[in-house]
């Protein structure tokens, strides 16, 4: 009876979904018979209110708002703010022919006034709810100021930490990159992005941006399809399953072809295979940029060349507008083509519920309730918590007791309001900011003794603070040195060419920990860094990144054992920039390093190995893991595999661990990498608990590209393994068989 019941839900529910989709097209098609070519041209045009400075940030240009009435432009970007948006989508349902509303996108990368950890630091995490949260509270805030769209999540895999964007993603594996990905995509959307409180998602930057040469941006991307495919594409394809409703072109080319003009990344792969039904946006200007890129001579082509190529919003790049009328009466572009971008627009636009309700209910009033309530901050801080890395704890320093005498604090980063922020933080206030030094203050004892000094500035040569800070070090029973990066050092257009600390920072690290007093570094950075001194002579080290407006109390909970730390490292460290680009998934050569002999693939000056590995990070506690138990010794192609491990807290407080599985299929037809993961789970224990942790390796997950490009599983045998990070790990063995 249950089962008959469940059936005709599901009917009544697909039939209901089919009749919407329908009512939804028929829409399409009545309005597409009105429209002039400008119109649809309009729809397929967007341009950049006022930037983020000024009275007037979040505005119009006053000489756009002509071009809505004429219904030549369908989407603004940084326009925000709930008076604002109301008052250009009031001009075009009221004052445009067709009344057809506009789509306000923002770059609501972490946050929007309440500004969580970078989505580095949050897939630092490993915790995918965690995400989630931190996105479902960024677009609920974002929504009530009038914004329909993000431009997140940024999906792109990084194996060069000398790329800025590094920052703006989930590292440098596929598999974790995938679930943060969908992660983002159900925060931003929910469970349909016509709800209330939901905006837009948008996967970017397609495709590989994260592979640019020498990691500096905008570069050059160069890579086989096998590598596109099992690395690259991945997050993108889970962005899309996750139901996203947009994709972001990128810059680079891929093989000669910049993405923006790609037919094979856009229709071939995003449309025909993966079956996407949103539409496409370029990023800012990179449609005109084909010509540079030397493709396209001239602006019209580069029209040309994205639009069939089907990229359908021209972002802040004015071609579509200028060009598309003569294209069409030349037959360079069809009708056909022009309506199909238009139709994928309109179609978002409806399922957003823009024409039922152009304003979304945004209002100052739902501001005032929905942007940077308690619950909002309450949540920040324990999704910052969940980011922070625990790299080093010689002698168990930390946890800090809360009674300790005399505590310096010191660094140009300890009492920092607007680098913690981190890069793309938009709405966020310095002045929301809780510091480290605050954080430490509030949490202390009454009777603790707090010295403060600077030290030296993020960059520069001046050290006349350093004599200062080393004095107060002496006559203190530990120092808390924050140090890192500037949050303008990560992002867009920030590549690096050394990833040490920058300015004098070492320098002053090296004699605050010349005085003898124990020493724990705080790094606040968008990216790893290359602190091999400082990993070889501190005491503990803990990565905080940029974590947003709580920073300093998050910070202060896990010093002081508020809060165990359970973070996880989403991308290797290197010893030094020398060794980048370095990923834990890498394949062997047919001369692997051996420190014994001289030709096989090393360095003659350091080692290869990391300075901390893929998914490392400690805890106040530890765990013990067991041998992976497996279902079976021999599988078919078809079949899964069962892989139980038991964990056991064997120290004396209660934490979480990351309990990580990665394989290795040792002989294909092509080779494969050493280690890949595969599986993760988050679990909670305390003191003396054992639990029992088990995956599934499906087929789909045993699965690569043959030599023949076809994807499935090969007969042969694997290794599974099983740990706390990508380095210190359990192992096992299985077969598949053909049959």
């Amino acid at each position: 009876m249950k089962k008959i019941i469940f059936a005709i839900f599901l009917c009544s529910t697909l039939l209901l979904a089919s009749s919407k989709d329908n009512t939804i097209e028929q829409k399409i098609d009545s309005l597409l018979t009105l429209m002039t070519l400008d119109e649809k041209i309009g729809q397929l045009t967007q341009y950049s209110g006022n930037y983020e400075t000024g009275p007037s940030a979040g505005t119009v240009k006053n000489e756009f708002q002509k071009l809505v009435k004429e219904g030549k432009v369908g989407s603004f970007l940084n326009v925000h703010g709930a008076t604002n948006t109301h008052e250009m989508q009031k001009i075009a349902v009221e004052q445009s022919r067709l009344k057809i509303p506009l789509l306000f996108g923002y770059d609501v990368i972490h946050g929007y006034r309440t500004t969580f950890p970078i989505p580095l630091a949050e897939a630092s995490s490993w915790d995918p709810q965690a995400v989630e949260k931190s996105a479902r509270i960024s677009a609920i805030e974002a929504a009530a100021a009038g914004v329909h769209w993000t431009f997140a999540p940024m999906v792109d895999i990084a194996r060069d930490p000398r790329w800025g964007r590094i920052a703006e993603g989930s590292g440098e594996d596929p598999y974790l990159g995938s679930a943060m990905a969908a992660a983002r995509v159900k925060g931003f959307q929910g469970n349909s992005y016509g709800e209330k409180g939901t905006i837009l998602s948008c996967a970017k930057h397609f495709a590989a941006y994260g592979g640019a040469e020498g990691g500096r941006d905008y570069n050059t991307v160069d890579m086989s399809e096998r590598t596109l495919r099992e690395i690259y594409l991945l997050p993108y394809k889970a962005a899309v399953d996750a139901g996203a409703a947009t994709i972001m072109s990128s810059f680079n080319e891929i093989a000669g072809v910049p993405s923006t003009g790609s037919k094979f990344l856009l229709t071939d792969v995003l449309r025909k295979e993966w079956h996407f039904d949103g539409f496409v946006v370029s990023d800012w200007t990179s449609i005109p940029e084909m010509h540079t890129h030397g493709v396209a001579a001239n602006d019209a082509e580069s029209a040309m060349l994205a639009l069939n190529a089907g990229t359908d919003m021209d972002m802040e790049g004015g071609v579509y507008r200028k060009h598309l009328p003569q294209l069409l009466k030349e037959g360079k572009v069809s009708e056909q083509t022009l309506n199909e971008a238009v139709r994928r627009i309109l179609r978002v636009k409806l399922r957003l519920g823009l024409f039922a309700d152009p304003y979304r209910n945004a209002s100052p009033e739902a501001e005032k309730k929905d942007i940077y309530n308690a619950a909002h901050i309450a949540a920040t801080r324990d999704v910052a918590r969940k980011s922070i890395v625990l790299l080093k704890n010689e002698k168990d320093i930390l946890p800090l007791k809360k009674e300790i005498k005399t505590l310096a604090v010191v660094g140009p980063l300890a009492n920092n309001t607007e680098e913690p922020l981190g890069p793309w933080h938009q709405q966020g206030r310095p002045s929301d900011v809780v510091t480290v030094l605050d954080g430490i203050t509030k949490t202390v004892s009454s009777d603790t003794k707090i010295l403060f000094a600077k030290g030296c500035d993020i960059v520069g040569n001046d050290t006349k603070g350093f004599d200062e800070a080393v004095s107060i070090a002496k006559k203190s029973d530990v120092v808390i040195v924050v140090v890192g990066e500037a949050a303008e050092m990560s992002g867009e257009a920030a590549s690096r060419s050394s990833l040490t600390l920058p300015g004098k920072q070492e320098k002053f690290v090296e004699a605050i920990q010349a005085t003898g007093t124990p020493v724990v570094v705080v790094l606040m950075n968008g990216r790893p860094l290359a602190v091999t001194w400082i990993a070889e002579h501190v005491s503990a080290i803990v990565e905080a990144w940029f974590l947003g407006v709580q920073s300093g109390n998050a910070i202060a909970d896990v010093l002081f054992g508020e809060y165990t730390p359970s973070g996880k490292l989403p991308v290797t460290f290197p010893r030094t920039v020398g060794q980048v680009p370095y990923y834990y998934n890498y394949k062997n050569t047919g001369r692997p390093m051996d420190e014994k002999q001289k030709y096989n693939s090393k360095y003659i000056d350091i080692s290869n190995t990391p300075l901390f590995p893929f998914g490392y990070g400690l805890s106040y506690t530890t765990f013990e893991y067991s041998s992976p138990r497996l279902s079976a010794s021999k599988i078919t192609k078809k079949e899964s595999l069962k892989v139980v491990v038991d964990v056991k807290n064997i120290g004396r407080r209660a934490g979480e661990e990351v309990v990580q599985l990665y394989i290795r299929d040792e002989y294909g037809s092509v080779t494969r990498p050493v280690k890949e993961l595969k599986g993760f789970q988050k679990i909670a224990l305390v003191p003396g608990e054992k639990k029992s942790v088990e995956f599934t390796l499906t087929p789909e997950l045993l699965s690569m590209y043959d030599i023949n490009m076809k994807w499935g599983v090969e007969a042969g045998t694997f290794k599974v393994y099983v740990g706390t990070n990508s380095v210190d790990v359990q192992e096992a063995s299985f077969e598949v068989s053909e049959l």
